[in-house]
Formats: structure tokens, sequence, C-alpha cells
């Protein structure tokens, strides 16, 4: 029996994590943008692997010089900034038919002196991770929107009961508990009809989204608003229930979204029992456990909408 041909399968390389952060200095009141940003090509490679052949390799150098050139010109939205640069590579390099570009954006809030932003000193953050996902496939241009770390919880209007009991289980219903989550979510913007070739273009094309598209910045705020709001307003009977609730909303409320997935770990705070320090524990005082945990993980999508499988590959876990 002839054994089968080893043969290359899949392939894309590229620069992680480059870590650039942009300062403008237009005025003297200054803003500052700061991005983790990975660039992955996939196209003709296979002399690079199969022969040791370096003359399609545009080195991953390059692509970390690229993110900084084009961030010279101003970042606007992740999502744009990333649009842009998988236009710049797979219309510069014709071996390139695609690729996948990654963004995590960290937000930084200005420090307050005297009761005023103060011009050009900033604190970092408390709140959320946003993330953005470009996939250049052929013509094809697929954005997805993100967050991760949006950790919220609720005191009461959460149980969970009416779970099925066999010789393993020991965990009590329950009809008020303590709900808490990191939420990680990504949200797949729709294709717009004609769409295919460029998303927007150049080095320094910096200022909004440009292109008749999705305002990717509002967009970011209203769907953070909208799973905030669904999280909080329901009764709970589980967290799969309240995923589905909040997922929900972001398509009702928002039409350039074709689908949202998420993964949501169950944080759980356990009652502590006070009972031997002669203390009573009216559900006020908890135990709150890193591990092990629940995740619950589904994607929340349109009827009869389906979902391009080359947007989400590459995508680590669920989400």
């Amino acid at each position: 029996m002839t054994e089968p041909a080893i043969v290359l399968g899949p392939n894309q390389y590229g620069k992680a994590e480059v870590r650039v952060v942009k300062v403008t200095r237009e005025t003297a009141r200054h803003e500052i943008e700061d991005l983790n940003v990975t660039s992955q090509l996939r196209g003709d490679f296979d002399r690079a692997h199969l022969a040791g052949d370096n003359s399609h390799v545009i080195a991953t150098d390059t692509q970390k010089n690229t993110v900084f050139a084009f961030a010279r010109g101003g970042i606007g939205s992740p999502e744009a900034f990333l649009l842009r640069l998988a236009e710049h590579f797979t219309s510069e390099f014709d071996w390139v038919s695609g690729g996948r570009w990654e963004a995590e954006s960290f937000a930084w809030d200005r420090i307050e002196v005297q009761g005023a932003a103060h011009d050009h000193s900033f604190v970092r953050s408390g709140r959320e991770t946003r993330t953005a996902v470009v996939v250049a496939d052929g013509a094809a241009r697929h954005v997805i929107g993100g967050l991760k770390g949006l950790t919220v919880l609720k005191t009461t209007e959460s149980g969970f009961e009416g779970f099925p009991r066999d010789q393993y289980t020991t965990l009590a219903e329950t009809s008020d508990r303590v709900l808490a989550t990191d939420v990680a979510a990504r949200w797949l913007y729709a294709r717009r009809e004609g769409e295919g070739e460029g998303e927007g273009e150049g080095e320094g094309e910096g200022e909004g989204d440009g292109d008749g598209g999705p305002d990717y910045d509002a967009s970011y705020e209203r769907v953070r608003a909208l799973l905030l709001e669904a999280f909080a307003q329901r009764h709970s009977p589980a967290l799969q229930a309240t995923l589905f609730e909040m997922g929900s909303r972001v398509l009702e409320e928002c039409p350039e979204i074709a689908e949202i997935r998420f993964s949501m770990p169950n944080k759980h705070h356990f009652v502590v029992d006070l009972t031997p320090f002669g203390l009573d524990n009216p559900n006020e005082v908890f135990y709150a456990a890193d591990r092990p945990y629940g995740l619950i993980e589904a994607a929340v999508t349109r009827e009869g909408v389906v979902s391009p499988a080359a947007a989400w590959e590459g995508i680590a876990g669920f989400c």
C-alpha cells in the first residue's frame, strides 16, 4: 500500500503584537491612540516552506514597520486602520491573496486637575479592551468588532433552578444569587451591497471611516451600551438566557451587524456559612471563586444569514 504524499496545508505568517502608540500634537490638547496590532498574510508562500525560497516572503519586520508608518497619519477606529493595512498588503504584493489583521485598542482617560481634564496627561482606563479583526479573502473584506474583559455583576434578579440532578449533583437550586461574568464578544459587520475591493486606502487617512461604511467608533459604543443594558434589565434564569438576551438586543438595535458571538465565564460567588461564628448571612457575604468556572459560549445570528467561515478562521477559542 502506497503511503499518501506529504503536502503543505493552509498557512499564514506575519508579525504579532506590534505595540503602536500615536500621539496627535496638532494643538496644545494632545490625543492618544494605543493599539496592539497583529498582521498575518496568506497567499503564494509555498516555495518558502518547500524549497527555502524567500522571494515571496515579506519580512515580518517590514510588516511591523508598515504598522508604524500607517500610524503616522492617524489611526482612527481600529477597524478602519486594519482595513487600510489589508488593502495595502493585498494590492502592493501580487502573491498576497488575503490575510488576517487583528488589533486590541487600549483606552486612556485624561487626568483631572482641579476639576478640569488635563491637556496632555492621561491615566490608563479600567474599562474593557476593545478588539477588532479584518480578514481579507480574495476581494472580500470581513470586519469583526469586539471587546473582552467587560466585567459585570448583578447582586439579585438572578437564579438557577430546574436543572437535572444525579448522584454527582451537589449544587443547590437558588432563586436569588449573584451573577457575574467577564464578557468577551465579537460581532461581524454585514457585507454591504457591491462590497469587495478597497475599504479605504493610503498611509495617512486616519480621520474616521470615510468610505460610506459603518461608523465603527459609534457602533462600538452603541453595542457596549446595549450589552450592559440587557445584562442589567431582566431577571436571569441562567447565564445562557442572559447571553441570548444580550445578543438579541444588539441585533435588534444594530442593523449593520450580522451576528454576534460570546464567551462568558460564570464568576461564581458562593454564600459563606457564618453559623460557626454565631452569625446569619442573608445573602450578603460571599466567597468569590476564580476556578473552576462555568463557561458559556454561543453565537446569536439572524435567521437565514449564512456566517462566512473565512471571517472566523484563526480566532482562538469560540470567539
